[in-house]
């Protein structure tokens, strides 16, 4: 299953831009451009967390703004503008990135105490060599 959404002017939601976001089952491609086209892809197993966002004018028009959170070097903060649909693919993209992590038998872990037991570790070390 793939799904293919442009991004679109904020104003009336037309697609007049030159970026072309498609979803797959394992990736994220961004195609940018006009005369010189770039492409860009993020693995879905790299994404760690998903967030929707919907200003005024975009509920007005019936669009979206989706910004993924991972680990891709390309990309740590993907953000997707102004696509139509996006609750189905904030959706998409947070199941199919789990799957995709169960299925590569990817491991993230988070340090919940922000590093204070890391940077504590190294003091007391230092010490112990004074």
């Amino acid at each position: 299953m793939a799904i293919v959404e442009k991004k679109r002017l904020l104003f009336f939601g037309l697609p007049w831009t030159f970026t072309t976001y498609t979803f797959t089952e394992e990736l994220i491609t961004v195609s940018t451009g006009l005369f010189k086209k770039t492409e860009d892809d993020s693995y879905l197993y790299k994404i760690v967390d998903v967030r929707l966002e919907n200003t005024f004018l975009e509920r007005c028009f019936g669009l979206g703004t989706i910004t993924c959170f991972g680990g891709d070097v390309t990309h740590p903060e993907l953000v997707i503008r102004h696509i139509k649909n996006s609750k189905t693919v904030k959706d998409f993209i947070f199941h199919q990135s789990e799957e995709e992590r169960l299925k590569r038998r990817t491991l993230h872990t988070m340090n919940i105490d922000g590093g204070a037991a890391v940077s504590g570790l190294a003091q007391e070390g230092s010490e112990d060599r004074l």
